[in-house]
């Protein structure tokens, strides 16, 4: 499997990377162990980057994947974990302050049963203050990673103006990677914009949600997604276009996400270790250019449509 480096980390990572939102009950209920038998067949066959956050399932997804990162050397692993988004009895909340987000690392850690966090992300600025993430949350991290508590500072969000908000109003190299989701698949391409400005900063690009949360799936989005109907109509037909031709929008999706080398890695999330299997597969198999000039063209109508104003 080829490895990436991610920005000027140092951390070179597999180009898919296993996102462990599903080990919180995110998308679909599930058995714990069958969670952790997933992250194993990962990271046994090359996958190398782990992603989670106290949010996926209000903190069962790390207690989860601290049990199964409890039985593998850390030395095959980076790990990438967040602050600033939480939950708890089933209510959202967020937290950005100094304060909240120092308790939160180590939090973390105790969940995930290590002793420093590879890359610390502020989760999902879209729903922060940037003043406040630029001024007093990522300040707070940058002290831990000169202890060495974290080792790489990062920032996610789905609306992508606001990435090159915080990383113009930050010290030089206080923001090593950016974390974007639905915004590098199929049906828009629109972080390719900002690759230039991010490597230009000495920033990585790591993608998330190949298949744009569901849409570009067999079992289709899930009710809550926000995507307009005639978004959701014309991936259906784009679905239904690839299983004609004997190919599943999935194989397609995955290798479009993970065959450009100017994104270190590309998460997907499940909690069936034959899906890990599939995905590494996807990932190693030529990429169909023809397939996807047809499905693009299907796509056309609604390309880059997106549900924030991004």
């Amino acid at each position: 499997m080829e490895y990436r480096e991610i920005g000027k980390t140092g951390m070179y990572v597999s180009p898919i990377g296993l996102g462990a939102s599903s080990l919180g009950g995110v998308f679909h209920s599930l058995k714990e162990a069958d969670g952790i038998r997933t992250v194993y067949t990962a990271v046994e066959h090359g996958i190398n980057f782990i992603d989670v956050s106290p949010y996926y399932g209000h903190y069962k997804a790390e207690t989860a994947l601290g049990k199964a990162l409890a039985g593998i050397d850390r030395s095959r692993y980076y790990l990438s974990t967040k602050v600033g988004r939480y939950g708890q009895d089933g209510a959202n909340t967020w937290d950005y302050s100094a304060r909240r987000a120092v308790e939160s690392v180590y939090e973390s850690m105790e969940r995930l049963h290590v002793d420093y966090v590879d890359l610390i992300n502020v989760h999902d600025i879209e729903f922060a203050d940037l003043d406040v993430v630029c001024g007093e949350t990522l300040p707070a991290l940058a002290e831990l990673r000169e202890k060495g508590v974290v080792k790489h500072i990062g920032i996610t969000n789905l609306t992508l103006r606001h990435f090159r908000y915080v990383i113009e109003h930050t010290p030089p190299g206080l923001v090593e990677s950016i974390l974007s989701f639905c915004h590098y698949c199929l049906n828009d391409d629109s972080l390719a914009d900002y690759f230039d400005y991010f490597e230009s900063a000495h920033v990585g690009i790591i993608n998330a949600s190949p298949f744009s949360m569901g849409l570009l799936t067999e079992r289709g989005a899930p009710d809550w997604h926000p995507a307009s109907e005639r978004l959701q109509e014309i991936c259906r037909k784009a679905v239904q276009h690839c299983r004609s031709k004997g190919e599943a929008i999935e194989q397609l999706a995955v290798k479009y996400a993970t065959n450009n080398p100017r994104i270190a890695t590309t998460l997907f999330s499940t909690t069936r270790p034959e899906t890990v299997l599939q995905n590494i597969k996807w990932v190693e198999e030529p990429f169909n250019e023809a397939l996807y000039r047809e499905v693009r063209t299907l796509l056309e109508p609604r390309f880059r449509d997106t549900w924030l104003n991004s």
